[in-house]
């Protein structure tokens, strides 16, 4: 099978900037079956109940492609952090169950982007610290690792998937 290039890429101009807005985490399997155009998912067959976490600052989305001639396979691992500042007992509660379950993730970026992480396999919180803080000017809160292993890059989204599906209640850390 030849595996060929469809298209070249032209230098953007400098109008991107860094940082991710809001993270909005499903059940593994609500998902159902995608519409897909033009390399972006445009609907979804399922009904899920989106939760959605603001996040600001130290939050990070990463996608490493692994690659092996030798063995003729091709992944990639996403890595999403997360930093959640403020320490309460309902988020506290919230992430004892996010640890024990397999989410998929939508992260929504400060340039209007949307991508599912998890698509096929779910993601994992594979580490995760609650910190009080030394100093005033230390995180009093939560930082969060989850990763997903996928055969394709995290699924860029139509903002109208994500915004339209149905929301799930919001912790307010100080109510």
């Amino acid at each position: 099978m030849a595996c060929l290039l469809t298209s070249g890429r032209s230098l953007p101009c400098k109008s991107a900037v860094g940082g991710l807005k809001s993270v909005y985490f499903a059940d593994y399997g609500t998902l159902g079956d995608f519409t897909e155009s033009s390399n972006e998912i445009t609907a979804i067959s399922g009904t899920p109940t989106l939760y959605q976490y603001d996040i600001k600052g130290n939050s990070t989305l990463e996608t490493a492609v692994t690659s092996s001639r030798e063995n003729g396979t091709t992944f990639y691992e996403s890595t999403l952090t997360l930093n959640l500042v403020y320490q309460d007992k309902d988020t506290q509660a919230e992430i004892k169950l996010l640890a024990v379950v397999r989410p998929h993730i939508w992260v929504e970026d400060y340039n209007g982007n949307y991508w599912l992480v998890g698509r096929v396999h779910g993601s994992e919180l594979t580490s995760g610290n609650f910190a009080s803080g030394a100093a005033m000017g230390d995180l009093s809160g939560y930082s969060l690792t989850f990763v997903a292993q996928e055969t394709s890059p995290p699924d860029f989204t139509q903002a109208s998937v994500v915004t339209g599906a149905t929301q799930g209640s919001k912790i307010d850390p100080e109510a």
